[in-house]
């Protein structure tokens, strides 16, 4: 903090004379008094100080201020990941590790429970929309490229580069100072969608097989690429930026169709490049790794397709069959970009087929290294994302529906918000049909106060589409979020599950069920304490009432970032948990 604190010092000196910087540094002094209490005069000082600032003076001690709190927030984040780092020099097999958690089940439960409990693990975050975001892309990102700047410099000693690296910080700080903090028009819904696409492209696709294959690491100790992985594909996004419509009017079909193409468009893309890459590099040559008869069938399967790409392909790696392989099925990723139906995969189960074929002919012919290496990371991020990268949540308030259902129940002409509401179950069927039931089944249904809240969806559904063999394959989530709703939410669930489309939900996912719990507004109605109460006597009657009913539970715990929302750390809040409701 020191470092970068020094840096923005001699940035301010650079930008604003020694004048901006003495008027930062004296309020800054100022306000640390008056928050120590050393000095009874120190608000009061700061108070004249700003008083003293013409407009033009005061906007840019303000934007001073902004960047050194970015530069703050980026040093605490920076330590602790260091913090993490040091924790994990002992291979990970001490304290709160995946390995050490791992170990700890083997024991208590043997090597088959342990394994067992390994498969069934789940992570499952939600980006929730948050219309109200000013702070601009331009913003993150230049926040993001000094983030990887002390990144580099922790892992540089040669002063040359010590010293590259300080001249680039100033750069970016410059940069970051001199950026307007706030947009100039309203943000939509799409450009929100885009900004989660960037934090995609630049992170989340390329630090998930990581995760995965550290764990693998850890548990298969010198094994680890020889053997077959251990580590299941655990991580699954979901997301409500396109889809959350409860209180947004500018969220509609067209905005959650659009939401979904950009983020297909976005994974596809990463598939196809990784492919490629892999593929480029699986140069084995087929005297010394022979294909199997599987392989043999894909590649003869492969030019029946598009003898021309085939034959291309062919000419660059003529006795390289695994790597003929693998960019053809690069090519027909990109095909299914840009929708080329003779070419395209139906699904990501078709791709994931043809990977297990490549990986399985490289193990017969004891190439197990490349089978268990770059190649399974492919695996791991098909399995994740899928085509269509998260999946996409469509949320309504139940009286939306109700008011939907009574237009639709009287006949004659429907509202324009009814015809809405009827539009965006289409785009489920439609984005289902592209893309994968995963792609967008889960509905959330938010103030739920009774099972014909839950009821109303399906009956939407099969009147939007026509028929319930028609209709999208949804599971509807009931969002118990008020005081009243969370005490009465095991009657309603009782109720919503004897109900024929529940039922039929029900055989179909192995009696799963999942229930939203909404902190935020719980809090607002009777108080963060009584809230937390409340939400607690709650998990603990919906799991009792899960097990006497043999459902599979799961909670969808609607916890945001501050307390006032039901922040906190989320390891505390796990363990806070009723017993039997994890």
């Amino acid at each position: 903090m020191r470092y970068l604190g020094k840096l923005l010092g001699r940035v301010l000196r650079e930008t604003g004379g020694e004048d901006l910087l003495h008027d930062v540094e004296s309020l800054r002094a100022a306000v640390i008094d008056a928050y120590e209490g050393g000095e009874a005069t120190g608000a009061a000082r700061a108070e004249a100080i700003v008083a003293e600032l013409s407009a033009e003076r005061a906007e840019a001690v303000a934007q001073a201020f902004t960047t050194y709190f970015h530069l703050t927030n980026l040093a605490e984040e920076h330590h602790r990941v260091r913090v993490l780092r040091h924790r994990g020099d002992d291979g990970g097999l001490a304290g709160d590790s995946f390995p050490a958690t791992y170990a700890s089940l083997v024991e208590q439960l043997g090597d088959e429970a342990a394994a067992a409990r390994l498969r069934e693990l789940r992570f499952h975050p939600v980006l929730t929309a948050h219309p109200t975001e000013a702070r601009r892309r331009a913003v993150t990102t230049a926040v993001r490229r000094i983030t990887d700047l002390i990144d580099e410099r922790d892992r540089t000693t040669n002063a040359t580069a010590l010293a590259e690296n300080e001249r680039r910080l100033l750069e970016e700080i410059t940069t970051l100072l001199r950026t307007s903090p706030l947009r100039t028009t309203r943000p939509t819904p799409l450009d929100e969608v885009r900004t989660a696409m960037s934090v995609f492209d630049q992170t989340l696709f390329e630090i998930v097989p990581q995760v995965y294959r550290l764990l693998d690491d850890r548990l298969l100790g010198d094994d680890a690429g020889r053997v077959p992985v251990t580590a299941p594909a655990f991580v699954r996004f979901g997301t409500w930026i396109g889809g959350d419509r409860d209180g947004n009017p500018h969220v509609t079909a067209d905005v959650t169709r659009q939401a979904a193409e950009i983020a297909a468009e976005h994974i596809l893309l990463g598939l196809s490049r990784a492919a490629t890459r892999i593929g480029s590099t699986l140069t084995l040559d087929a005297s010394e790794t022979p294909a199997d008869a599987g392989l043999t069938a894909l590649v003869a399967a492969q030019e029946s397709l598009d003898p021309g790409i085939a034959e291309r392909i062919g000419v660059r790696a003529p006795n390289e069959t695994h790597r003929r392989a693998l960019l053809f099925v690069a090519a027909r990723i990109d095909a299914t970009r840009r929708g080329e139906a003779d070419l395209a995969y139906p699904g990501p189960e078709a791709l994931l087929a043809d990977l297990r074929t490549i990986q399985t002919s490289l193990v017969a012919a004891g190439a197990t290294r490349p089978a268990n290496g770059e190649l399974q990371n492919l695996v791991w991020q098909v399995e994740t994302f899928g085509f269509h990268l998260a999946e996409l949540e469509v949320r309504q308030h139940s009286q939306v529906h109700r008011n939907a259902l009574a237009e639709i129940r009287a006949g004659g002409e429907l509202s324009d918000t009814t015809e809405e509401v009827l539009a965006v179950f289409r785009t489920i069927a439609e984005l289902q049909a592209r893309y994968g039931v995963r792609a967008a089944n889960r509905y959330i249904v938010s103030f739920t106060q009774s099972a014909a809240d839950l009821a109303n969806v399906h009956e939407l559904a099969v009147a939007a589409l026509g028929s319930p063999e028609a209709a999208p394959v949804l599971d509807v989530i009931p969002l118990f979020e008020t005081f009243a709703d969370l005490h009465a939410s095991v009657d309603i669930l009782d109720e919503a599950v004897r109900t024929e489309p529940f039922q039929r939900r029900l055989a179909a996912t192995g009696r799963r069920l999942e229930v939203m719990l909404g902190y935020s507004d719980s809090s607002k109605d009777v108080g963060p304490v009584s809230a937390n109460l409340a939400l607690y006597d709650a998990q603990a009657r919906i799991a009792d009432w899960a097990k006497q009913h043999d459902v599979e539970l799961t909670l969808f715990h609607g916890r945001g970032g501050s307390l006032g929302r039901g922040g906190g750390p989320a390891n505390e809040a796990v363990l806070a948990q009723p017993r039997g409701s994890i």
